[in-house]
């Protein structure tokens, strides 16, 4: 398999835990009857077994009926669960069971079971009202986090990015006095004052940069950025000052033209190269390569939801782009005369009853089939032989491909004129 298969393999599964992390956290039951266990690698089933039927044994005798049968047979279902796997995979297990609300105050019952995708060290077995999801934040977190400090002569902002997550830590302000133009003693003694407080600010930074990028004595960052105009940065990255432990991890010195969270972003772009690897620089050169296909008009892109499911069929999409947020539905109707029709319809639409009839008989087609449409993508990419990239909207970039192009596009390998392509209907294309 291709590193690039393999990085769409992982964004697929990223996407598809964090997914499953907000549906989780959404959900709530009535009573303690919920349950979050997690095995970590090289954990023993028979022991997380052993804890089961302990537990069982305890619930037993719960004083309220209602509630200790609740219990017992959400640890019922996890112990089925659990008779699935002969031993704890490679990378960990995740079990989550038990009885849910939905939203119309209906039971549900939940059973999840999976092996995340990168090894998940935390062992946790907890009963509740809700599902602890915290251990699946963590894995989300990229393996890569960088530290920035953006400092010039008004103040400095301590900011981390992490894959395409940027977040302000810290702004403080100085207020440093202007060079002096007057002669004598006075001059002499500005100077020297100018010079005091510009030393003490560079140590103030050099110390809140500690409490930042530092946890049990070690960085907490992969690399760190120091980026300013004037030479402040230059000086904190050699003053003695600057702690030894971070200066190890400056990977570059960057010139911005602005301060604050504006300076944040320029470094954040300026520092394009050495943070390659992190999901925003790769976001933005993604979506980027996709407007320069459209401003040249090479004819291989395809933007809005038809146009792209025409050449996924077509098996001329390379690489598809989805907004991780896409709200659209797929619906697969039957109507009257026995024949699937395939919609996509957004949340608006799905609130018009319109769309739900069959127009030659007037009356409502019976819904088949219907899921996400971000899901089917994810299910489906590869069976046209697409790799899949989900971009935020939180660069420019991505904001614009939302906005303007509705979340949904590719890269063709070929040119296609979709202006030619007619069909009767979207069911030629996709009937499953």
């Amino acid at each position: 398999m291709s590193s690039q298969e393999n990085e769409t393999d992982r964004n697929v599964e990223i996407w598809k835990i964090k997914k499953l992390i907000k549906n989780l956290q959404a959900a709530r039951g009535n009573g303690t009857s919920m349950i979050s266990l997690i095995l970590p690698p090289k954990d023993q089933i028979s022991r997380a077994a052993k804890m089961l039927a302990d537990e069982y044994g305890t619930a037993s005798n719960i004083k309220s009926r209602v509630n200790r049968l609740s219990v017992l047979a959400a640890i019922t279902s996890t112990q089925q669960r659990l008779k699935l796997y002969n031993r704890v995979p490679e990378n960990g297990l995740v079990v989550y069971c038990g009885t849910i609300l939905t939203d119309e105050g209906k039971e549900k019952k939940v059973n999840i079971d999976f092996e995340p995708f990168k090894p998940i060290n935390t062992s946790l077995y907890l009963c509740d009202n809700k599902f602890h999801t915290e251990p699946l934040s963590e894995l989300m977190e990229s393996d890569s986090k960088f530290g920035f400090i953006v400092m010039d002569g008004n103040g400095t902002l301590f900011g981390t990015l992490s894959g395409n997550t940027r977040e302000i830590v810290h702004k403080v302000s100085v207020d440093l006095p202007k060079k002096h133009g007057r002669g004598g003693q006075s001059a002499l003694r500005f100077a020297r004052l100018r010079e005091e407080k510009r030393h003490n600010y560079v140590r103030k930074v050099a110390e809140l940069a500690v409490q930042f990028f530092i946890t049990n004595d070690k960085a907490n960052v992969a690399g760190l950025v120091l980026a300013g105009s004037a030479d402040f940065k230059t000086e904190l990255s050699q003053s003695e000052l600057f702690d030894q432990r971070l200066q190890v991890k400056i990977i570059k010195l960057v010139d911005v033209s602005y301060g604050g969270e504006n300076g944040f972003n320029q470094a954040i772009e300026l520092s394009g190269e050495v943070l390659a690897n992190v999901k925003f620089i790769q976001e933005k050169k993604l979506i980027q390569k996709y407007f320069d296909e459209i401003s040249q008009d090479t004819g291989k892109y395809c933007f809005g939801i038809d146009d792209t499911l025409k050449g996924l069929e077509l098996g001329a999409v390379e690489t598809l782009i989805v907004w991780e947020n896409l709200t659209t539905v797929r619906y697969v109707f039957k109507n009257a005369a026995g024949q699937e029709e395939v919609k996509h319809l957004t949340p608006e639409q799905e609130g018009d009853k319109a769309n739900f009839m069959d127009p030659e008989t007037n009356t409502e087609m019976e819904v088949a089939d219907k899921m996400p449409l971000l899901e089917w993508f994810a299910e489906r990419y590869k069976d046209f032989g697409a790799t899949l990239e989900f971009v935020t909207n939180r660069s420019q970039e991505g904001a614009q491909f939302v906005k303007g192009f509705g979340g949904v596009g590719g890269l063709l390998r070929y040119k296609v004129d979709f202006a030619t392509m007619v069909y009767d209907s979207d069911d030629e294309f996709f009937s499953d």
